[in-house]
């Protein structure tokens, strides 16, 4: 919160105006080196426990539930998931369409903020980003799967070749291999570039000699001159804008496979702002169940601060409030439109057969974000983690009732049905988890994190001695601060 320790007179009546200072990002001048330190220490030092408590687990869970779940499933074929003949997209679209928008929050915290020039996304930028990366992997994995034959996927590219055929470009399935493709490479290349000065920072300290000439490679013989910053902002700043309608186009892209079908509950023009703003608000939460136990385990809560968390925070809020409203829209619409068919299925997805799955998405997405309207709840980690869990286990169920409800329930009576998942549903859905954060863990183990070169910007210039106040003590700190409630204090 901004804080009123300062004056200004007024420029006619000589009356002294409070001016409001801004807090800072980065708490208890802590030096550059102490900063390259603490961030390089994440992947120099020896792993925690719980490191290795959460990596050993999700290896072994993307192990069994991708490898055994997917042999089983090509060596058997596509009957053995729940599908049936109505409901023929069932938990493995689901699972691409979650994993799809987990990925659109590290564009818009790293792009987007960056344009508009955020100095709180410098902390977390890093982790949304490889998020992005690691989250769109695991997406790519389902329409591999769903198309029956994995091993026949390149015929979804459209490439020369000696048949003369080319991919249905009418088909959804095609419009996924553009989104997934494009996606990937660009977040894959924004990610890359902003490592290469923190690369460089891990090679000037590297002792294996193996290790040392890997990162020498991957830092393009970075040497920190003026040039090259001048290049590399030049480039970041073009990525940052090439990468902005992603954001938009790539979700949007996705909604299309349900909004161009005439199924009662996706033939809808709202689609593709309400997939955009509920891929931005699951990607948030993410960020939240990724960063805050980094921030707790590795000792990062004087980089990654409060102040962070809360404007994030403030961001997830947001994106709640319109996703809230898109769900009203929708049931507005069905109302407004006279249309029996819209109006039976929203009727049965709140209080019909589905109505456990649709309350839980209300519940999680529309209910408990509000609670961040408390300053108190936004500046209290735990429950942005508890937070965060719940909107994820929302987000899920979202793409769930738009999918199978939809199918379950169409026009006439005799095609309406069940859907039960069966195991390799289930052991896939834990299996992408584990994919997901098996990399994640890893990247944490290699390189940083945290943005070096970028956290050390917004730290301010240690002056040669501290300004006379009665409230700060010899050493620059708050005489009330204490080191186990950073945030709290300057």
């Amino acid at each position: 919160m901004a804080s009123t320790t300062e004056t200004a007179p007024a420029a006619d009546t000589g009356v002294k105006l409070p001016v409001l200072e801004r807090e800072k990002l980065i708490l208890n001048g802590r030096s550059y080196h102490w900063i390259t330190e603490r961030i390089c220490g994440v992947l120099e030092n020896r792993q925690p426990l719980i490191w290795w408590l959460i990596f050993l687990p999700s290896s072994l869970i993307a192990l069994l539930g991708v490898g055994g779940g997917l042999f089983h499933l090509v060596s058997t074929g596509v009957g053995v998931w729940g599908n049936t003949n109505r409901v023929m997209w069932g938990w493995p679209i689901v699972n691409f369409v979650f994993w799809i928008g987990i990925g659109h929050a590290g564009t818009l915290i790293s792009a987007i903020l960056y344009l508009f020039r955020a100095g709180f996304r410098t902390t977390i930028y890093r982790c949304a980003e490889a998020m992005t990366v690691f989250a769109v992997m695991t997406a790519g994995l389902f329409p591999i799967i769903h198309i029956g034959r994995p091993w026949k996927f390149f015929w979804l590219i459209p490439y020369p070749n000696w048949r003369l055929i080319w991919p249905n470009f009418k088909s959804p399935l095609i419009w996924d291999v553009f989104a997934i493709s494009t996606y990937l490479t660009v977040s894959a290349t924004f990610l890359y570039v902003g490592l290469i000065p923190d690369i460089a920072v891990l090679r000037d300290r590297a002792t294996n000699p193996l290790r040392k000439r890997i990162l020498a490679i991957l830092s393009l013989g970075w040497r920190n001159s003026e040039p090259e910053w001048r290049h590399f902002a030049r480039m970041y700043l073009f990525l940052a804008a090439f990468s902005t309608p992603l954001v938009l186009s790539v979700h949007s892209v996705v909604s299309f496979d349900f909004a161009m079908a005439l199924t009662p509950g996706w033939h809808a023009t709202i689609f593709p702002p309400y997939f955009v703003a509920g891929a931005i608000f699951s990607g948030m939460a993410m960020v939240f169940t990724i960063i805050i136990p980094i921030r707790k385990f590795f000792k990062l809560e004087h980089i990654v601060t409060i102040n962070h968390l809360d404007a994030a925070a403030k961001m997830t809020l947001a994106t709640s409030l319109i996703v809230g409203c898109a769900y009203l829209i929708e049931f507005w619409v069905a109302w407004y439109s006279g249309n029996q068919y819209e109006q039976t299925y929203f009727w049965n997805r709140v209080f019909g057969q589905w109505w456990w799955a649709a309350w839980i998405m209300l519940t999680c997405n529309m209910i408990f974000p509000l609670s961040l309207f408390s300053q108190k709840l936004r500046r209290n980690p735990a429950w942005l983690f508890v937070l965060s869990i719940l909107i994820n286990l929302g987000m899920w169920f979202e793409r769930f009732v738009i999918i199978v409800p939809s199918l379950s329930h169409e026009f006439e009576p005799w095609q309406w049905t069940s859907y039960i998942p069966s195991w390799v549903d289930m052991s896939i859905l834990a299996g992408s988890f584990g994919w997901f954060f098996m990399w994640f863990l890893l990247f944490i183990k290699n390189l940083p994190v945290v943005a070096i070169a970028e956290v050390k910007e917004i730290v301010p210039p240690r002056l040669r001695s501290h300004p006379a106040r009665a409230d700060v003590d010899v050493t620059g700190h708050h005489v009330d601060y204490s080191p186990e409630t950073p945030g709290e204090h300057d």
